[in-house]
């Protein structure tokens, strides 16, 4: 008899959040009301050290409302790495300003300060470092270039609920931060997003942005969006929030069971001062995309264990993309593209769920030695 399939994630949605669904619908305010400020709140104190917060429809919505109440558009530049969802680069571009994509560290999978520094122009205006499967950016490398060269700091943050660098919660750095809510997330609302803001200012322009322009009814003030948050996918997010604690442990748990007995393999190394929360188990594999494809292969079908492959196209190479980045070289983002694989790291995984991945994934290595 077959073993069933471990999966590479699974979305928790439990009792509480169906009551809560519930709740909201015999309450007849299901758009935008008293359970979204209430998120909102509860968002800022538990996860960005009380920064604004502001719920959106989606993370993709988060980072273009967030881009444009900075001040970005046309003629303007953000710098972005490839090495991360399209998401990232769309936003800049729907703004009607270029990214400009710049290479990463290896070990964490974020921006590299030196290839961003080296990337920087008269037209750049900001620096977009994506947390990247959970690991903080080297904000504090980043912000020295940004210093140096007077731009601002956005952060995306869609997979990194919770993380934190030199005890400061990522989100809390830059002019803005958006955290994803989709279903895969670490904690999710169903979907949607949200953005921590530096300023009321900022704030209050996504406020605007997100209601098509307005915040009183029919006083319009800007051309805006229809991009909020309903009260339903609210009272998910409010129920999530309590739990995300407790799962981000689990995660961390399992990740240290996963370094401990994984072989010949790279495993994904943490940052002396960086708190790791593990939205996706990243390990690399020698041997490029070839036998990392074979190896994802045999994890399905030999084992029954399911894995991920994020991300394997850069975005500069991206036929939508590719235009902003002719003969754009970007080494390690290349290697990790063809070398990294996520494993089963989330908070439902049993002991002999562990057991088997860790005996599948060395299995499996190991025949391809």
């Amino acid at each position: 008899m077959s073993l069933p399939m471990i999966p590479a994630a699974k979305p928790i949605v439990g009792d509480e959040e169906r009551a809560a669904v519930d709740a909201v619908l015999r309450s007849g305010m299901i758009a935008q009301g008293p359970q979204v400020a209430a998120f909102e709140e509860e968002f800022a104190a538990e996860l960005v050290d009380g920064r604004r917060c502001q719920a959106v429809s989606s993370g993709t919505s988060g980072l273009h409302l967030g881009l444009l109440a900075c001040g970005v558009g046309p003629g303007d530049e953000v710098i972005v790495p490839s090495f991360t969802f399209a998401a990232t680069a769309n936003s800049v571009a729907l703004t009607g300003a270029t990214p400009v994509f710049a290479d990463i560290e290896l070990d964490t999978f974020c921006l590299d300060p030196k290839s961003v520094e080296a990337a920087v122009t008269e037209r750049t205006v900001a620096i977009m470092p994506v947390h990247l499967y959970g690991h903080p950016a080297d904000m504090p490398g980043l912000q020295a270039v940004a210093d140096r060269h007077g731009l601002k700091i956005f952060e995306d943050a869609a997979q990194a609920h919770g993380a934190s660098l030199g005890g400061r919660k990522v989100g809390s750095f830059g002019d803005f931060a958006m955290f994803s809510l989709y279903p895969t997330k670490n904690m999710t609302s169903g979907e949607g997003g949200m953005v921590a803001c530096a300023t009321e200012e900022i704030a209050r322009q996504v406020r605007l942005l997100r209601n098509q322009g307005m915040e009183r009814q029919y006083a319009n003030e800007v051309i805006g969006l229809n991009e909020r948050m309903t009260d339903i996918h609210a009272a998910i997010g409010r129920v999530q929030l309590t739990k995300l604690a407790g799962w981000t442990r689990q995660r961390q748990e399992n990740a240290a069971y996963l370094d401990a007995h994984l072989e010949g393999v790279t495993t994904p190394p943490v940052a002396a001062d960086a708190v790791h929360v593990y939205h996706q188990y990243t390990i690399r594999v020698a041997g490029g995309a070839a036998e990392r494809d074979r190896i994802v292969t045999a994890l399905r079908e030999e084992h029954q264990v399911g894995s991920g492959v994020y991300y394997p196209i850069p975005n500069h190479r991206l036929s939508s993309l590719e235009h902003f980045a002719p003969g754009l070289e970007l080494p390690v983002t290349e290697q990790a593209a063809a070398e990294v694989i996520s494993l089963p790291v989330h908070p439902s995984l049993s002991e002999g769920d562990l057991e088997r991945v860790v005996t599948a994934v060395n299995t499996v290595v190991k025949a391809g030695a």
